[in-house]
């Protein structure tokens, strides 16, 4: 069984690169305060790493 992290988004996309926003908008995050569930791969962590600023990640037991 793999892992999974909870992403919540938790800063506005406005004013950041559009790499950066296109990141989020793939991790399927839309709005403030919007979660999404992933599992761990390292396609997924890159992705997060990118954000890292913008985004809270927890792991789900």
């Amino acid at each position: 069984m793999k892992k999974k992290i909870r992403i919540k988004l938790v800063k506005s996309v406005i004013g950041s690169k559009p790499c950066q926003r296109k990141t989020v908008h793939a991790l399927g995050l839309r709005k403030i305060n919007s979660n999404v569930e992933k599992e761990v791969t390292p396609q997924i962590m890159g992705m997060v790493n990118t954000v890292s600023h913008l985004v809270v990640v927890e792991e789900i037991t």
